[in-house]
């Protein structure tokens, strides 16, 4: 199977705007012969967290009609946004939608980072969804730096482990390039990191979305200011 990491920059707080780039993100990476592809983190609104925090309407459920244009684009989509929860708070949350637009699975981010914790609630169970013959994971950017959730993944049986993120120029590109290989190699998973790139709420994303085998080995990476997406086969 292929699998799309994608990277762009989102337009803050505009849902209409960041579905349309995703969309062309996705048909991009279906005509590549890709089959499942994945986004960073809130990527309906970009890292936005003031905004985030004063306006519902830019909570979304799995069937908020903004998401139909992409839910319709013929490849599986795993979409991170804030997303509406029992709780006064929204939730860090990712939306898996098969090739038919359905929903197969939800999964709210469990470990907020700094911030994060006066706007979020966190989830308390973990992301796992089958889909093409493979098992996956799901992670959300601060989630990758917590071992034992990491490695539930490979206890669990999975062979792929998805990683909706946020890292910024700096100290985030050691991070991005250190960590998740390191995740292939511990889990002997093959990791999939989906990053932004530019301006990102009070962050610089340093892009470089990127697979890596089992064991480590880097299979594709994006560059450091390109909207686009990275593929490989993980099969």
């Amino acid at each position: 199977m292929k699998i799309a990491a994608a990277q762009l920059t989102c337009t803050p707080a505009d849902i209409p705007a960041n579905v349309r780039q995703l969309v062309a993100l996705a048909e991009q990476a279906r005509a590549q012969g890709a089959e499942l592809i994945v986004f960073p983190e809130l990527v309906l609104t970009g890292y936005e967290l003031d905004a985030l925090s004063d306006d519902p309407a830019l909570w979304v459920t799995p069937d908020d009609a903004r998401l139909d244009t992409l839910r319709s684009t013929g490849i599986a989509t795993v979409i991170n946004c804030a997303v509406r929860t029992e709780s006064p708070r929204p939730g860090i949350g990712t939306f898996v939608y098969g090739t038919d637009g359905e929903l197969i699975t939800t999964y709210l981010k469990q470990h907020l980072y700094e911030t994060e914790q006066s706007v979020f609630t966190a989830g308390d169970s973990d992301g796992r969804f089958a889909f093409g013959g493979l098992r996956f994971a799901l992670a959300t950017c601060f989630d990758n730096h917590i071992p034992d959730l990491v490695s539930r993944g490979a206890t669990d049986g999975c062979d792929v482990h998805l990683a909706s993120s946020l890292y910024g120029t700096g100290d985030g590109i050691h991070e991005r390039a250190t960590l998740y290989p390191g995740i292939a190699k511990g889990t002997d998973m093959h990791v999939v990191l989906a990053n932004h790139v530019g301006p990102a709420g009070s962050w610089t994303g340093c892009g470089g979305a990127a697979l890596w085998a089992p064991g480590g080995t880097l299979l594709t990476e994006a560059d450091g200011h390109s909207t686009t997406v990275a593929i490989a086969d993980v099969r």
